[in-house]
């Protein structure tokens, strides 16, 4: 009798079994594994055999020919299950991409595009709403920042790391967005017509007389109450749906592999909504123009804005339960178990206690408190330059879609970044890039008097110049965030457990981001009262800018070398699990006999 043994196809056995054995535990190694009761054959693999009507490879199939043995060997995971590799099918692919991973990635990038279309719309109008506001200026936002966005987004997170503990994780997703869309049809339709009734404009008139004008600021909160909620509810869709929701998901269902590839492209059709909706923006803002005396043409463009970012939310939870029904999650190491449901003091103290979080979060607070250094200086110069809210919502519309096409770009360079380079380069980019066009910012301020003739010959003032270089700064910025930033700080996520990974979330996304604001607004106001004002304190602003960038960028390398460990500790588990080796028995009727019976050759 004849053994029938095809090298490639029907049968495929590891090409070095010895290091196939080497990568398992010696106590559980091939032999003890397998039939150490059969004869050992082929480099030491224990074989079966079964009669079995014999079969000979064609290059059309396979075709009975005479009685022979066959065997069959398959090398997979112990217990996942997958099929024998001799008749593992290819997965269908599509330009070189397999199905199953674009109906992941084509669905993320449009979930992607619609959060941030409308974050672009709520980011230009809340601006609008409370710099232009009566008996409000842009020094509004420091206290705003400090003493609401930071405590409501602290709220949340408590009542967010709750809710992970009792819904799962489709509930929590729909728990947490309705509210928002729920809110912005309500702002647009029923608090913002109403605005005139329900602030109490005359106590703050009152307050003011008696508290004196330095405390414009925190009574422009009391005076103006709707629009500093509607405030604080758009950087929370930033921090909230952005952040947690959507990259939380994102990481569920993607491995490290595909977000290496595809997390910078997510930003490609992002960036382009980011296009869309600041000409969106510039539209509504150039319809109040063509309305009659006596109409607020606020009211209607804002009306028409609220209505897109309701259609928008309700695609957004569309995009989301097609993904949940029709997408496959992937496997995960086995090893990593999700840890017990911890109380809310259980899981701060937990997220505190880990390095790696740590370092994530001092990324986050970082370029808060980076950015706003320079951000709440050029919107004070944007005020004065554009003072009524059509020419400043107008002009906001513009900068949206400049970022968009900056970011568009980067976007372009960042898995080319991310390819060569690694991501511990690209995690340094950002900080290096917000360094030396901050610098440059405050530099024109400082120093930009002795330039005014040669700026008058090109038709701008010192102002308008500093508005110019301002919207520059934050467009390199904002667009090195989003196409690396971003990215780099999802992808350290992906390596940790499902508990770290929810509850690390909730507490570096929600609160760490408008910390690291507020802890910049904090900052500026000590400035300003130190000081004067805010012209003053910019060398010193200046010099707190250098320091935070420095923190930043030590720990961009101290979590490169934790994410790397982490990598190859997740790709070895996955290695050995693999290196399991079965042999399952093909019987006289067509069945595979599992691995670890013994079947007797006749």
């Amino acid at each position: 009798m004849e053994a029938v043994l095809k090298t490639r196809g029907l049968l495929s056995l590891p090409p070095n079994p010895t290091r196939a054995r080497s990568l398992l535990n010696p106590s559980q190694g091939l032999k003890q594994r397998l039939f150490a009761s059969k004869p050992l054959g082929l480099n030491g693999l224990s074989v079966s055999y079964k009669r079995v009507p014999s079969v000979v490879a064609k290059p059309n199939g396979l075709f009975p020919e005479q009685k022979s043995f066959i065997c069959k060997a398959e090398a997979a995971a112990a217990g996942d299950g997958q099929p024998l590799i001799g008749e593992t099918e290819k997965k269908p692919k599509f330009l070189g991409i397999e199905l199953v991973t674009l109906k992941k990635i084509i669905p993320l990038g449009l979930m992607f595009f619609c959060i941030l279309f409308n974050y672009t719309i709520l980011r230009d109008t809340k601006d609008v709403l409370v710099v232009t506001a009566k008996g409000s200026s842009a020094e509004i936002i420091p206290f705003l920042k400090t003493w609401v966005n930071l405590p409501m987004a602290v709220g949340f997170m408590l009542l967010y790391t709750k809710l992970a503990n009792v819904l799962s994780k489709k509930a929590l997703f729909y728990t947490v967005i309705v509210p928002f869309i729920i809110f912005f049809g309500a702002f647009g339709f029923l608090l913002y017509p109403l605005s005139n009734y329900i602030h109490p404009e005359a106590l703050a008139d009152k307050l003011l007389a008696v508290l004196g004008p330095r405390f414009l600021g925190p009574l422009a909160i009391l005076r103006i109450w709707s629009f500093c909620l509607f405030y604080v509810m758009a950087e929370l869709w930033g921090s909230v749906v952005i952040s947690v929701l959507f990259w939380g998901f994102a990481n569920q269902i993607t491995t490290v592999d595909e977000a290496k590839r595809f997390y910078p492209l997510f930003g490609l059709g992002a960036n382009v909504a980011l296009i869309f909706s600041g000409r969106t923006v510039k539209y509504f803002s150039n319809l109040r123009k063509n309305l009659g005396p006596g109409v607020d043409g606020w009211a209607i463009s804002l009306r028409g804005m609220m209505s897109i970012v309701v259609l928008m939310g309700a695609v957004i939870c569309f995009l989301y339960w097609w993904v949940n029904t029709f997408v496959p999650l992937p496997t995960r190491s086995r090893k990593k178990k999700e840890k017990p449901k911890m109380g809310t003091m259980e899981s701060l103290k937990f997220l505190v206690s880990s390095r790696y979080i740590r370092d994530l979060a001092t990324l986050v607070v970082a370029y808060g408190i980076s950015i706003n250094l320079v951000e709440v200086t050029w919107k004070s110069k944007l005020k004065a330059q554009f003072p009524s809210p059509n020419e400043y919502s107008s002009f906001m519309g513009d900068f949206s879609t400049g970022t968009g096409i900056a970011t568009f770009i980067m976007m372009l360079l960042s898995q080319f970044i991310f390819d060569k380079y690694g991501w511990g380069v690209a995690a340094t980019i950002t900080p290096t890039v917000l360094l030396l066009t901050g610098v440059g910012f405050f530099s024109l301020i400082l120093f930009g008097d002795p330039f005014a003739p040669t700026l008058a010959k090109f038709g701008m003032t010192p102002l308008l110049a500093a508005v110019y270089v301002g919207a520059l700064q934050n467009i390199f910025s904002k667009s090195a965030k989003y196409s690396l930033f971003d990215p780099c700080k999802e992808m350290a996520y992906i390596p940790l457990d499902e508990d770290t990974k929810v509850k690390g979330k909730a507490a570096i996304d929600v609160v760490c981001n408008p910390l690291g604001k507020s802890g910049g607004a904090l900052i500026q106001q000590f400035m300003i009262l130190t000081f004067g004002s805010l012209a003053n304190s910019t060398p010193y602003l200046g010099g707190i800018l250098m320091v935070i960038v420095f923190a930043w960028l030590s720990a961009a390398r101290s979590l490169d070398v934790q994410f790397t460990a982490l990598r190859r500790e997740e790709e070895l588990e996955k290695e050995m699990e693999r290196a399991a080796v079965k042999i399952p028995i093909v019987s006289e009727s067509g069945s595979v006999s599992p691995s670890g019976s013994s079947v007797d050759s006749v």
